[in-house]
């Protein structure tokens, strides 16, 4: 049985993941939403102007009222900025399994921050919410995405052909990653 607790602030060596505020609609805007080199795996399109994201901030703020919402702000400390986010979707209260999703400014690309976020963000999932199983996703052209998903310790598990529709014009291949709960205790103990 899984004991949600809702979006609660984790700590990383180098973030903060957190809930969103509203005023963090320009640096999302800005870092992430409206850049088409981020959001051409994704499956949302890239947002047109701040109103947009500040709808979808105004919706996610209406979310965090129910305790089985999980939708992290990434926040680098250096910067004190929001540079992604990082969602659970997909619950299965009677599998005890969910789905991560996730996207970050390209200026961090490349940089182990994502890695760390998933790693925190798991940790959460699997010690104090009780999932057992994690899966993500990605666009199988984002073999970057696949890399971090790699790093985080989750395993490949297959492709999901055509699995959905990018922007209503291209049918777009998922890879399917994940990791169980036994995994990630057999990867804690390896790590201490």
């Amino acid at each position: 049985m899984l004991s949600h607790k809702g979006t609660n602030t984790i700590i990383t060596d180098r973030l903060i993941l957190r809930r969103f505020e509203l005023s963090d609609a320009i640096n999302m805007f800005k870092n992430w939403a409206s850049d088409s080199d981020v959001t051409r795996f994704l499956t949302w399109e890239t947002h047109s102007d701040i109103e947009v994201t500040k709808g979808i901030l105004e919706q996610w703020l209406n979310d965090y009222k129910e305790t089985n919402t999980y939708h992290w702000a990434i926040e680098l400390n250096e910067i004190s900025e929001v540079i992604g986010g990082i969602a659970v979707f997909n619950i299965d209260e009677q599998n005890l399994s969910c789905e991560l999703g996730y996207c970050m400014s390209k200026t961090y690309w490349g940089k182990g921050i994502m890695s760390e976020t998933l790693e925190g963000v798991m940790d959460y999932l699997f010690s104090e919410i009780g999932f057992n199983r994690i899966t993500a996703k990605h666009n199988t052209n984002n073999v970057a995405s696949g890399k971090v998903m790699v790093k985080s310790g989750m395993t490949y598990e297959g492709t999901l052909k055509q699995a959905y529709l990018r922007n209503k014009k291209e049918f777009c291949d998922m890879a399917i990653y994940a990791i169980l709960k036994s995994e990630w205790l057999r990867n804690k103990r390896i790590e201490q």
